[in-house]
C-alpha cells in the first residue's frame, strides 16, 4: 500500500474484526503481524504427531458463533463453517451420572431432572426471560461499551427481571446454584460453565458469567471450526483482503510512531517506519505500555498499570489411539467435558487459597473436537485438550510433569484406560504461552482479569475506553469492554469509535 489511512498491530481476531471495520469503509489499512502466522491465539497446529490437528490456543467459540460482529461480516462466505457436538458440554461423575448442557432447553432440563427431580424445570424457567430477550442480553454482552442498546432491550424484563438481572450481575455462581438445584452434580455443572473466566464460584460476577455461557449454549451452540480454529482466522483474513486490506507477517513493531500528541504510525524491529494517521493495537495494557508508554500521559500510564491479569494456564493436547472411555455416556458426544467432579469438589479445586500451589485434584476444561469433526485425526484416531487454572506463583516450569501427571490422573478417575490411548503430548506452561503470543501474560488466556471492578471498566474506567489520550492511537483487544473470548467486538468498536472521529474532524474543518 502506497498509501495508508490505519495500521492495525496485531492479527488476533480484534486486530482483524477492527481492520475489517475500517476496510469496510473505505480505508486503507494494513495489519502488523509480529508471529509468522494471523490469527494470534487462534490457530490450528500439528502439535504432537502428522494428522493430528491441534488448536494451539482457543477451540470452542460461542461467543464467536453469537458475535453481531462476525455476523456482519458473513464469514461462511470466506469458508467458514461450524460443527456443532451431540452436546455443547457435559460435566460428569466417575459413576457414570452427568449433567448436559444441549441447544434444546428441554433435553438440558431432562438431564437435570435425570439428577434430582426439579432441577430442570428450575433451570427452563430461570433460561426462559433470558432466551426470549435474547437480542438484548447479546447486545449487551457482545457490545460495545456503553452497551446502551443491550441495556434498553433489558427493559423488556420488566421491573422485576430487572432487579433479577442486577442481581444475577452482582451474586456469585455458588448462590445462584444453591437457588436453583438440588443436586450437588448440577450445581456443579454450573460452576463449571463460571471456570471459563477467573472469577471463581464463590467470587461475585461469577453468576452471571456462568449463566450467559449456558444460555449462549442454548441460542448457537458451543461450536468450533471444521477443520480446526485455524479456518475462523483464514475466514477473518479473506475477508479482510476481500476488501481491500492487508496482512504482513513476522512485522514486529519496535515502537508506536507519536510525535507533539499525535500518533504518525508505527516503527518496526530493525527501524522501517510505516506511516498513517490511525493506529489500533490489539494489544493489552502492558503490550500498550511497550510501545507507547512515555508518550500516553502519567494518569493513563499508571491507569494500564494498576491493570491486573488473570490465572495463569497449563495446556496439554494429545494425540489418542481412540477416544475418551468415559464412564458418563453423555460425555462421550460433549465437545467440552467439565473434568471437576461434585460441586465440594470443584469449589475446593477453584478456591483461591495457598497462592502457590495447584490444586492436588485439578479442575479442567477439556475438548474432544475431533468427536464431531473426523478431519482434526487420521481415520480411528482422535485428539483432545486440556486445560487447568493456577496462580502466576505455582513454578510451572519446574514442575512440568508433575502437573501434568496429576491432571492425565485425574481424567483418568472419570475414563480409565484414558492414559492407554494416549499416543503423543505436547504441552504448554504459562511461559509458553506468553512466548509464542505475547498477549498472553503469565499464560492467562483472558487478557485481564474479570473480578468486578475489572468486568466492566477495562482497560481503564473510561465512557470511551478504547481511546486513548494520543489523538489517533486506540486500543481493542479483549483487555476492553466486552473483554475475552473471540467474538471481535473490542476490535470493531475501536475502529467504529476512530471512523467516528475520523468524520467528526473532517466535519469540523
Amino acid at each position: 500500500m502506497s498509501s495508508l489511512d490505519a495500521i492495525v498491530i496485531g492479527s488476533g481476531p480484534n486486530g482483524l474484526a477492527a481492520a475489517i471495520t475500517l476496510a469496510r469503509a473505505g480505508r486503507a489499512v494494513l495489519v502488523l503481524e509480529a508471529a509468522a502466522h494471523y490469527g494470534g491465539a487462534v490457530a490450528t497446529e500439528e502439535l504432537t504427531l502428522p494428522g493430528f490437528q491441534h488448536d494451539t490456543w482457543s477451540a470452542v467459540y460461542p461467543a464467536a458463533a453469537a458475535s453481531p460482529v462476525f455476523e456482519s461480516f458473513e464469514l461462511d462466505r470466506h469458508g467458514l463453517e461450524w460443527v456443532h457436538p451431540r452436546y455443547a458440554m457435559v460435566h460428569p461423575m466417575p459413576d457414570g451420572r452427568a449433567a448436559a448442557l444441549a441447544r434444546d432447553v428441554g433435553e438440558t432440563a431432562a438431564s437435570l431432572d435425570a439428577l434430582h427431580a426439579g432441577d430442570g424445570e428450575r433451570w427452563a424457567a430461570f433460561a426462559a426471560p433470558y432466551l426470549k430477550h435474547w437480542e438484548a442480553v447479546r447486545r449487551t454482552f457482545l457490545g460495545g461499551f456503553p452497551p446502551v442498546r443491550g441495556a434498553l432491550g433489558l427493559t423488556r424484563l420488566g421491573y422485576s427481571g430487572l432487579l433479577d438481572f442486577a442481581r444475577l450481575v452482582l451474586m456469585p455462581a455458588s448462590a445462584l446454584g444453591e437457588d436453583l438445584f438440588r443436586s450437588g452434580v448440577a450445581r456443579a455443572w454450573l460452576y463449571g460453565a463460571a471456570m471459563h473466566g477467573d472469577v471463581p464460584p464463590t467470587g461475585a460476577g461469577s453468576a452471571v458469567a456462568a449463566a450467559y455461557l449456558n444460555l449462549m449454549g442454548h441460542r448457537v451452540g458451543w461450536p468450533s471450526p471444521r477443520g480446526g480454529a485455524g479456518r475462523l482466522a483464514d475466514a477473518l483474513v479473506d475477508c479482510l483482503r476481500a476488501h481491500g486490506g492487508e496482512v504482513r507477517l513476522d512485522a514486529a513493531v519496535e515502537r508506536i510512531d507519536i510525535r507533539k500528541g499525535r500518533v504518525h504510525g508505527a516503527v518496526l524491529a530493525g527501524g522501517a517506519r510505516i506511516s498513517a494517521p490511525l493506529v489500533i493495537g490489539d494489544l493489552t495494557p502492558r503490550g500498550l505500555l511497550a510501545l507507547a508508554g512515555d508518550t500516553l500521559g502519567e494518569r493513563y500510564r499508571r491507569a494500564l498499570q494498576r491493570y491486573r491479569f488473570g490465572p495463569s494456564t497449563l495446556k496439554v493436547d494429545w494425540a489418542l489411539s481412540g477416544a475418551i472411555p468415559w464412564t458418563a455416556p453423555l460425555a462421550r458426544e460433549a465437545g467440552t467435558v467439565h473434568v471437576g467432579g461434585s460441586d465440594e469438589e470443584v469449589l475446593r479445586a477453584t478456591a483461591r487459597t495457598g497462592l502457590q500451589e495447584l490444586a492436588e485434584q485439578p479442575f479442567m476444561l477439556l475438548g474432544q473436537q475431533s468427536l464431531a469433526d473426523p478431519t482434526r485425526a487420521p481415520a480411528g484416531k482422535h485428539t483432545a485438550w486440556a486445560y487447568t487454572h493456577g496462580p502466576h506463583e505455582v513454578d510451572w516450569e519446574g514442575r512440568r510433569d508433575e502437573l501434568v501427571e496429576r491432571m492425565e490422573a485425574r481424567i483418568e478417575t472419570f475414563a480409565p484406560g484414558f492414559r492407554g490411548r494416549i499416543l503423543a503430548r505436547h504441552v504448554q506452561t504459562p511461559a509458553d504461552l506468553e512466548r509464542r503470543n505475547a498477549n498472553l501474560v503469565h499464560g492467562d488466556v483472558g487478557a485481564g482479569s474479570y473480578a468486578l471492578d475489572q468486568l466492566v471498566l477495562r482497560p481503564v474506567p473510561s465512557l470511551a475506553p478504547y481511546r486513548t489520550p494520543v489523538r489517533g492511537l486506540y486500543v481493542g483487544s479483549a483487555s476492553t469492554f466486552p473483554g475475552g473470548a473471540v467474538h471481535g467486538v473490542p476490535g470493531h468498536a475501536a475502529a467504529r469509535l476512530a471512523l467516528t472521529a475520523t468524520r467528526i474532524r473532517r466535519g469540523g474543518r
